[in-house]
């Protein structure tokens, strides 16, 4: 314990002496921290600040004018990729389709594509939907259907 004591007493001397960063220094050394200091102290002003880049809020959707849907039979596991402009009614079979909006995030963001749909089944009693769909998070809404499963591929 005496040792140790004793250490720091020494090493807290030679710090809190005057002139410390510049005794048992070469002459050029010394220059070198001098002129160091010299312009972090006299010259802050002219380093340019750095500013973060511009990012949108998480919460930004871009517009866009079509959409891509992927309709699956499952009675005879079929497939139709749909194309279709906003505003657009698609019949497919016993489905009518409408795309009413379809969204993208910026680019600077996680790509992501939202669509908003209507989906009516002509059959009596068979369910339909109205809302929105991603196509990151297809279980998040979805059309419950028994036949056909609808999933947005994407927005252009």
């Amino acid at each position: 314990m005496k040792a140790s004591s004793s250490f720091l007493k020494k090493r807290t001397k030679k710090l809190l002496s005057p002139g410390y960063p510049f005794v048992g220094r070469s002459a050029t050394a010394r220059i070198k921290v001098f002129v160091l200091l010299f312009f972090c102290v006299a010259f802050p002003a002219l380093a340019e600040p750095i500013t973060p880049p511009e990012i949108s809020p998480p919460d930004t959707w871009q517009p866009r004018q079509s959409g891509t849907l992927r309709l699956l039979n499952k009675l005879d596991s079929t497939t139709n990729t749909l194309t279709m402009h906003v505003g657009e009614t698609r019949r497919v079979e016993s489905l009518s389709i409408t795309l009413k909006a379809c969204d993208v995030r910026p680019p600077d963001l996680p790509q992501d594509a939202t669509a908003q749909l209507t989906v009516v089944d002509s059959r009596e009693g068979a369910p339909g939907f109205d809302g929105w769909m991603l196509a990151n998070e297809p279980a998040a809404a979805m059309l419950e259907h028994p036949v056909y499963d609808i999933r947005l591929a994407g927005c252009a």
